[in-house]
């Protein structure tokens, strides 16, 4: 991990620091280590967390849109808060915003800090999209797709007329005027969606993967691309503790809540799980939920959750970018015996700051 650290006046640096435009995204000699939002505390408490994190050196500020916080709120509190901090979306739903608000949306956050936002935008899931929001949960691929097509020309301030494949705009354009286009990337998890991601993305961002697998995935995306490397933006769990049984129950129980929604347990076939989660889906499935945690082995827990002390969470985070990976967003788990400010501490790039 050490071509990671850098001093203070890098870590202030860092998102100007660039080394080659790569399809409109920054992209810098350095691995980038960013981390998810919001952390512990309502949004309003958290200014000093947000610029502590600044000030160790992280890169990036990621969130995510499910059942908590949207996804774009920390985002603005954050672009105040620390101005030299690249924001990120990892990732907002195709489904759940009609394509003129999604527009408005992005460009409002856009708007807000020129030059450091970066859309990524997925099809999510069944459980968000159709249980949740009750939208069908019809033709991602296509949804992405199309979506992308038309912020594409929103943002840059057509007035569109447009029959997509999964929806239809009449007369629209967007009212904002941007300084700056924001890169769009695409969550991706197999090989379609991948590719799309090549071809019409900015980059791809990636999840609950090993990093053994983003050697394959990374291969993918950049094989469909124009010849210029996509940036790979991955989101890595991680629970900096030597309690092993602890890693393994709460470990278990939080990876189980993926692995049995449909478009990650094809993922996970697809990656050449099949026979290492059979038992797994199967006692899921005959409703044995105890039964099924057990039967996730522990070499599974161990791919696709960063654990043990900060040396050997460091030396497992370096290896994903040794496979393709160029910025990660960390997502610390509340597992006993995870300390949230040791690991932000242990992890950080400019350790050096403390």
């Amino acid at each position: 991990m050490a071509q990671t650290r850098c001093d203070a006046n890098d870590a202030v640096s860092g998102v100007a620091k660039q080394a080659q435009l790569c399809h409109g995204v920054a992209m810098s000699d350095d691995p980038r280590i960013g981390m998810t939002i919001p952390l512990q505390g309502p949004l309003h408490s958290q200014r000093d967390q947000v610029q502590r994190l600044e000030t160790l050196g992280y890169s990036d500020l990621w969130t995510a849109e499910a059942m908590g916080h949207d996804g774009f709120t920390p985002l603005v509190l954050a672009s105040q808060w620390a101005p030299t901090m690249r924001l990120g979306t990892a990732i907002i739903p195709a489904y759940t915003r009609g394509p003129a608000l999604l527009a408005s949306t992005v460009a409002s956050m856009a708007d807000a800090a020129p030059g450091r936002f970066v859309l990524g935008i997925g099809s999510s899931s069944n459980v968000i999209v159709e249980n949740w929001n009750g939208i069908p949960f019809e033709e991602p691929y296509k949804r992405v797709r199309d979506t992308v097509s038309f912020l594409r020309a929103a943002l840059s301030g057509e007035k569109i007329t447009h029959d997509y494949d999964t929806f239809n705009v009449k007369g629209f354009r967007l009212g904002v005027r941007l300084e700056e286009q924001p890169p769009i990337m695409i969550a991706a998890l197999r090989e379609g969606m991948l590719k799309l991601a090549g071809r019409m993305g900015d980059g791809a961002i990636i999840n609950w993967l090993s990093a053994e697998d983003t050697a394959r995935v990374t291969a993918v995306v950049n094989g469909a691309a124009d010849g210029a490397p996509r940036e790979m933006v991955a989101r890595l769990f991680v629970a900096p503790t030597e309690q092993r049984e602890t890693v393994l129950e709460s470990g278990r129980y939080a990876m189980a809540a993926y692995l049995n929604v449909p478009v990650y347990k094809a993922f996970h076939e697809w990656m050449g799980r099949g026979d290492e989660l059979g038992g797994h889906w199967e006692r899921w499935a005959d409703g044995d939920r105890k039964g099924a945690l057990g039967e996730i082995p522990e070499s599974v827990v161990d791919d696709l959750l960063i654990t043990g002390s900060i040396d050997e969470c460091r030396d497992h985070l370096q290896r994903y970018f040794d496979n393709g990976v160029t910025c990660c967003s960390l997502q610390i788990m509340p597992f006993e015996g995870v300390n949230l400010d040791e690991a932000i501490e242990g992890l950080a790039p400019n350790t050096a700051a403390v």
